[in-house]
């Protein structure tokens, strides 16, 4: 049984996993009380014979999610580093560390449950597109603010643009709520749109768009190319990694 963990920009999500099966799941935001979250939730689990995790977060929030690991299951914590190629995915990165762990993860999850070739779309904090070819070739990306932090950037520089309400999304406003709220969700979608109409020439026509991240589903129905929202991604491409990675003795 593993333990596996996704330190995400807003949470950490975590999973334990046998095999093909997933026992138990749960996240906690890195405004709670985090470590006390944590026992809470693990204090019944049976104690995991490996714990890996992939990490986008600064190296003391890991040193602290590792503590208690360790003093919850006396393990320690193996952390993914962005490789150049692992389970078939060719990072595009001449450095590869500098890619995201998490868009990596995405994509080994994405090419082992046989969705490749496809576009990848990432809709958090930030807006991350990868695309990814039939032979697992990672064939780059953008980044860009995702839609949330678009509208938290324009309010924060500008003095006239004020709201005094969550915005509705419209073709065309009349508002300034309403306006602000549209622009920011419409220039994501309108970006994603893009990149898929770039990438469909090297891709061999036009890919699978798959959307992950928590305002994926809000995003969605905002984007003319059809979709398939993806569920923890990062967690599920880190236990396919894990496996590969894991001594064959150690898992029998």
């Amino acid at each position: 049984m593993r333990l596996l963990l996704d330190l995400g920009n807003t949470r950490l999500k975590w999973a334990l996993r046998e095999g093909a099966q997933w026992h138990e799941q749960g996240a906690v935001g890195w405004n709670d009380e985090v470590v006390l979250a944590l026992h809470e939730a693990w204090r019944h689990l049976p104690i995991p014979r490996d714990v890996f995790g992939a990490s986008v977060v600064d190296s003391e929030r890991e040193a602290q999610i590792a503590a208690v690991v360790s003093t919850c299951f006396d393990r320690s914590t193996t952390w993914l580093r962005t490789p150049a190629e692992a389970c078939g995915v060719r990072n595009a990165y001449p450095e590869p560390g500098r890619l995201g762990v998490d868009r990596f993860l995405g994509m080994v999850a994405a090419r082992a449950e046989g969705w490749a070739p496809c576009v990848l779309a990432g809709v958090g904090t930030a807006l991350t597109l990868d695309a990814l070819d039939a032979e697992g070739r990672h064939l780059g990306g953008l980044i860009a603010p995702g839609p949330q932090l678009m509208q938290q950037s324009l309010l924060g520089a500008t003095v006239r643009v004020l709201v005094d309400r969550p915005g509705t999304v419209l073709e065309a406003a009349d508002n300034t709520p309403d306006a602000v709220a549209s622009g920011c969700w419409q220039a994501a979608a309108a970006l994603v749109e893009r990149f898929v109409a770039h990438m469909s020439g090297p891709l061999g026509g036009a890919p699978q768009l798959i959307l992950g991240g928590g305002d994926a589903a809000s995003l969605a129905p905002l984007i003319a190319h059809p979709s398939r929202l993806s569920q923890d991604s990062v967690l599920r491409g880190l236990s396919v990694w894990s496996d590969a990675h894991t001594p064959v003795e150690q898992a029998l």
